[in-house]
């Protein structure tokens, strides 16, 4: 079985994102950045499947030069080969665009399924899944948190939860494109050994243009304007002697000031 995972690189969730001076754009200096907490949960299904089956694990990202660290961590926690698609130009972080060059370098690949997160923590758009099943005419299923393999490795049983506390099983004959939920698999952590050995596997870098695509051309997001939350007004202590007076102020509060009852 040969799976494809389509992974993102994004800045660590511990850092402290500031916005450049454009206003369009964050303010990358010093920043870390690692897989994404979402793809680990893609990636880890799709080495666990491979373990379990055979076959191997193709890591493939759209991004600058930094993201090959991060594709490299892929190859340390299981996967068997990678793909950079590399682009040094910000603007064309558009998931149109990133779904479009995903395409052109999977079609001429091997593949029986394809993984793609929930979700970047940066972008937080959860559209490239979608958006790169319909480029490559396969069947996509999003949301996933469960799995399994069916009828001799050609279709798979997906798990996922709905709205009102429901749990929906959708069957998908293979090759499809499959969405990972956060919980789908617990990720592991590469080993001193096995980073060592992940400096041989191959990892192969391809540009846009290489792969026939025009990214610019595919970009239909323009960010306009980047701005902070609204700094939340500090907290205030309700007063009474007793726990009734003060549940009585908060009311009153809440009906006079708040205005919310």
């Amino acid at each position: 079985m040969n799976v494809i995972v389509c992974v993102r690189q994004t800045p660590d969730t511990e850092s402290a994102i500031k916005i450049a001076a454009d206003g369009r754009t964050i303010n990358t200096d010093g920043l870390k950045y690692v897989l994404g907490p979402y793809d680990e949960y893609s990636h880890e299904a799709a080495v666990q499947l491979v373990e379990k089956n055979g076959g191997e694990v193709t890591a493939i990202s759209f991004g600058p030069e930094r993201v090959k660290e991060t594709l490299r961590n892929c190859l340390a926690i299981g996967a068997s080969r990678a793909v950079h698609i590399h682009d040094e130009d910000t603007s064309h972080d558009d998931a149109l665009a990133i779904a479009t060059a995903l395409a052109a370098a999977i079609k001429p690949m091997s593949y029986d399924l394809i993984f793609t997160s929930n979700k970047g923590t940066d972008s937080d758009r959860g559209l490239v899944g979608a958006m790169l099943a319909e480029r490559l005419g396969l069947p996509y299923v999003g949301l996933v948190s469960e799995l399994e393999l069916e009828d001799g490795g050609k279709a798979l049983m997906c798990g996922r939860d709905v709205e009102g506390g429901q749990r929906e099983k959708i069957k998908v004959t293979l090759p499809a494109v499959i969405c990972a939920q956060k919980g789908l698999r617990e990720p592991r952590y590469a080993s001193l050994m096995n980073i060592m050995q992940a400096k041989k596997k191959p990892l192969e870098t391809k540009t846009a243009a290489e792969l026939g695509v025009d990214t610019a051309g595919a970009v239909k997001l323009e960010v306009e304007k980047m701005e902070y939350p609204p700094q939340r007004p500090p907290g205030r202590l309700v007063e009474g002697g007793s726990v009734d007076e003060k549940v009585k102020e908060l009311v009153r509060l809440l009906k006079e000031e708040a205005k919310v009852l």
